[in-house]
């Protein structure tokens, strides 16, 4: 585990860039979502032996150390979540308050891609 800028209270410190130490983490925060990401990781897998490139599995690694910044950190775990319930209760994708949700919703995943990646 590293240490990181303070973004509030995180509920576990952010995990080392490794496959074993994502899960774990995602175990902490979020473990109804670990089925979730061995699915992932077997397409990544998959694809990477087809393909015979290893670019699917630093994806599949880093869109999961992204989704334990989401969960470990309650600023952006509540920004998330109020977006995906906003997205949740609009009536069509022409609704203006559909795309506002979207917008944020990619915002709380760039945020923490960047957090990550720095």
């Amino acid at each position: 585990m590293t240490t990181q800028p303070d973004h509030g209270q995180e509920l576990i410190p952010r995990p080392e860039r490794t496959p074993e130490a994502v899960r774990v983490a995602l175990a902490r925060v979020a473990p109804h979502r670990i089925s979730d990401m061995e699915r992932h990781k077997e397409q990544a897998l998959t694809a990477a032996i087809a393909d015979g490139k290893i670019g699917h599995l630093r994806h599949w690694l880093t869109y999961w150390q992204a989704q334990v910044e989401i969960e470990r950190r309650p600023d952006l775990s509540a920004r998330y979540r109020a977006a995906l319930t906003a997205v949740h209760g609009t009536s069509s994708n022409d609704d203006p308050a559909f795309r506002s949700a979207m917008n944020e919703l990619a915002a709380v995943e760039a945020e923490a891609q960047r957090a990550v990646s720095a």
